[in-house]
């Protein structure tokens, strides 16, 4: 394989992760790529105290500096990974999907609005639910009492 091969073969893999928003992440974000540079120096010096003749049972138990340098280390990886766990800073709002719901949300409110201010608009529903009222005239088939005369005897 050749250079230019090579270098396509590159080029054409940097192209394709560039929507990969880990990485983009990464770019972004200077604390970050802080972290990790500090998380890794730090496993270094801890790996370089860890091989310095002693035995790394002596080293690990009784050796302070590997200690502070495995903790700075395992505290920036920390603080790198809850960093790449959230959303970019810089990300774009997604779209909202749902316009639906929404819609029939407010055909529904709008529905309700017009029964309350609409009289006839209230007739119409109430008879396509219940039927059609029928039209009733009362007639009474007793005479009226008249004023003069008693309805009862007077009691004693």
């Amino acid at each position: 394989m050749g250079a230019k091969d090579k270098a396509g073969a590159a080029a054409a893999a940097a192209y394709s992760q560039r929507k990969n928003p880990y990485l983009q992440r990464i770019v972004q974000d200077a604390e970050l790529r802080d972290n990790v540079v500090v998380a890794v120096d730090a496993a270094r010096n801890a790996f370089s105290r860890l091989n310095n003749g002693k035995t790394p049972t002596m080293a690990i138990l009784d050796d302070k500096k590997l200690h502070k340098d495995l903790k700075r280390s395992a505290d920036a990886l920390r603080e790198a990974t809850s960093a790449l766990r959230e959303a970019p800073k810089h990300s774009k709002p997604k779209k909202r999907k749902g316009g639906l719901g929404k819609l029939l949300l407010l055909a529904i409110i709008g529905g309700a609005i017009t029964l309350a201010v609409s009289e006839g608009m209230r007739n119409k529903v109430l008879d396509a639910l219940f039927g059609a009222e029928e039209e009733f005239d009362y007639t009474s088939n007793t005479a009226p009492a008249s004023p003069d005369a008693p309805d009862s005897q007077p009691v004693s």
